[in-house]
């Protein structure tokens, strides 16, 4: 295997405040002692991390030596262990959420311009389920009482803890209430506050996550019958011919396996203001994937919480965000910090109460951006289609949401893809 093969590049899509992304860019190491192999039966004399049940695929712990002596095992190559660097921005409180009466989804643009409200009248995501594949979801949030599947969440990393944010990661709280924080009048409120939700934590307590447990964590949403499952990581930029052919093998296979069984992977498009669809031999990993719906962000301009208004409806291309005709599937709210200063017009959502506390944030609430916020907009979405047609598969669910969307007049296709999320018309479509 190369040095290229060796190294790439791991975007947690997270944050931006004063135009800084606190998605941190790591570098991935190859492990001595962790292997992703493909195999029909589970080689009993290596130590299984993961099974993939579904897949011809498996996690073990061994030696290299020992795995190619496994006479079950048929290819293999080694784990990529992911380490994060520290983050380049923090999450900020409102300026105005102290003048604020409960609920606080007042403050929510995103939620606005979508008219969950209105959607709301017709479904919750009651009947559904979506998994998210993050740093791990606070279950003792008071916005996540109702809607939080504690028994099915899982840890997928080595770390020892459970399937909540260790330390004061925040980021899967911000990205699961983006999804189905709960409508209990006191707090935010998600996209699919009926939705049975699922958290899959793949970063571990340092900050780290691995390739073979991403893959199992997606493996599993499809498993335990995830209507969709959230991917607010992504790679970029990877050479296509760096992940190798076996990476790129067992990463489709994952993916379309996932497909199969009803799981609609929506995935962040990346915050590397990059052209997709014109960057030669390089490749964003996992949204150009197999069956992957690329999610892009837009943004308002300058949302007044206490009018609700905006200097537009939030359609603005978010100053960050990956683009591409073919490389995007929709956008939708993502959040933004305007150039020159003015209202950070974030995504605001819940975050545990140690990470607020960190912050010096008076709730555990705030304000993010990127295409980590705006993914799992559009994963709530596919809860919401799915519960209004129970009989959709992954495949129409995702034809559902392209349907409805449009390119809104004056902006270039190549943010949009299909065009901006539209819940109501996907809905009634």
């Amino acid at each position: 295997m190369s040095d290229t093969n060796r190294r790439t590049f791991l975007k947690l899509s997270g944050g931006v405040l004063g135009g800084l992304f606190a998605g941190s860019t790591v570098t991935a190491a190859e492990r001595t002692d962790r292997f992703v192999v493909t195999t029909e039966q589970l080689p009993s004399e290596l130590d299984v991390v993961h099974e993939m049940p579904g897949v011809d695929l498996a996690v073990v712990e061994a030696t290299e030596s020992a795995v190619k002596q496994s006479g079950d095992v048929k290819k293999y190559a080694p784990d990529l262990e992911l380490t994060l660097d520290a983050p380049r921005a923090e999450p900020t409180a409102s300026p105005d959420a102290s003048e604020l009466e409960d609920p606080l989804s007042a403050l929510q643009w995103d939620k606005e311009v979508q008219e969950i409200a209105a959607a709301h009248e017709q479904t919750r995501g009651e009947g559904t389920r979506v998994a998210v594949i993050d740093t791990g979801i606070d279950e003792t949030h008071p916005d996540f009482q109702s809607s939080l599947n504690v028994d099915l969440s899982r840890n997928f990393t080595a770390d020892g803890g459970d399937h909540n944010p260790p330390g004061t990661q925040y980021h899967g709280t911000h990205v699961g209430g983006i999804v189905a924080a709960d409508d209990n009048g006191t707090g935010v409120v998600g996209s699919a506050p009926g939705t049975d939700l699922v958290d899959c934590r793949v970063f571990s307590a340092t900050g780290g996550a691995s390739f073979a447990d991403i893959l199992a964590a997606v493996v599993y949403s499809a498993n335990v019958g995830a209507d969709a499952a959230n991917l607010s990581l992504g790679s970029y930029p990877v050479p296509r011919e760096s992940l190798g052919s076996f990476y790129g093998k067992v990463l489709n296979e994952t993916m379309t396996y996932a497909n199969s069984q009803g799981t609609l992977l929506v995935i962040a498009a990346g915050n590397d203001s990059a052209d997709l669809q014109h960057d030669k031999n390089l490749i964003s990993l996992p949204n150009e994937g197999a069956q992957a719906l690329s999610v892009s962000a837009t943004t308002a301009v300058d949302f007044d919480p206490f009018t609700g208004t905006a200097d537009n409806p939030g359609f603005q291309p978010s100053s960050y965000t990956n683009y591409g005709t073919n490389a995007i599937t929709v956008g939708a709210p993502g959040g933004d910090v305007p150039q020159g200063g003015g209202t950070p017009d974030l995504v605001y959502n819940a975050i545990p109460a140690d990470a607020a506390e960190s912050f010096g944030l008076p709730r555990p609430y705030a304000y993010l951006a990127g295409t980590s916020m705006a993914a799992p907009q559009v994963a709530g979405a596919a809860a919401l289609v799915k519960s209004a047609n129970p009989s959709y598969n992954a495949n129409q669910v995702e034809s559902a949401l392209k349907r409805a969307a449009e390119v809104p007049d004056g902006f270039d296709k190549a943010f949009f893809g299909s065009g901006f999320l539209d819940v109501l018309g996907a809905l009634d479509g």
